[in-house]
């Protein structure tokens, strides 16, 4: 992704406004499970002078996990976020509280492949359409967004995924009981965190992960003698 010196942030707006979503999956995001959609993104060759000639078809996937439930406290403990995403946690914090539940999702975009096609963005479209209809995917997507920025496309992509899903997300959570918060922990985390000892216990998961849970949630010595009894018998 090349943009240039001084214009990113206005390149970046115009590739959020040319993203459009043709085709949406017909199903929400799952909510107690892993989600991959697949989908293609179209988008006007940079070089194109004619732009009805060729069309650059990027096929991948969004790989979707389970939604979480989190709160202000866990949010600030999670590495890898600059000191203004700090500054936001601790403003979520301050007025909504440290225990205030929200959900939380997790995706990660995996390009697959490449290509050059003949025709311009809306023949292609329906040519991906009806090929997607015939097959009967229910979790496909076509997006046509900006050649020099085709991941912000991808990601404006993602946000409206996750935000399409979220009311029946909470509302499968809240039907659950999930979304209840006890001494600043979700119901939701509890069943996580047995889970993961589970796993730890058969080895499917490094200790670390499980620890690094803990530590997040400020969990560490209330399970830290089960932890170390588990952690010994790995």
């Amino acid at each position: 992704m090349m943009v240039e010196p001084g214009n990113a942030d206005e390149q970046m707006i115009r590739a959020v406004i040319k993203t459009r979503v043709i085709r949406p999956p017909k199903q929400a995001l799952s909510t107690f499970g892993t989600t991959t959609i697949q989908y293609y993104l179209l988008t006007l060759p940079s070089y194109a002078m004619d732009a009805g000639l060729e069309t650059v078809v990027r096929v991948g996937s969004v790989v979707a996990d389970r939604p979480r439930i989190v709160t202000p406290y866990y949010l600030s403990r999670l590495e890898g976020f600059s000191g203004e995403a700090t500054r936001y946690f601790q403003k979520l914090v301050e007025e909504h509280g440290t225990n205030a539940p929200g959900i939380f999702y997790t995706c990660r975009n995996e390009l697959k492949n490449t290509e050059i096609v003949s025709g311009g963005l809306e023949e292609t479209a329906c040519k991906i359409n009806e090929d997607i209809d015939r097959s009967g995917d229910q979790m496909s997507a076509v997006i046509c967004g900006d050649d020099a920025l085709w991941d912000v496309s991808v990601m404006k992509f993602i946000f409206e995924m996750t935000s399409a899903s979220l009311a029946h997300n909470a509302a499968e959570l809240g039907s659950r009981g999930l979304l209840s918060i006890r001494e600043g922990i979700p119901a939701q985390t509890t069943l996580h965190i047995e889970q993961m000892f589970q796993r730890l216990h058969a080895r499917t998961i490094d200790p670390r992960e499980l620890q690094k849970e803990l530590e997040n949630w400020g969990l560490f010595e209330a399970y830290q003698d089960r932890f170390l009894a588990a952690f010994r018998r790995c």
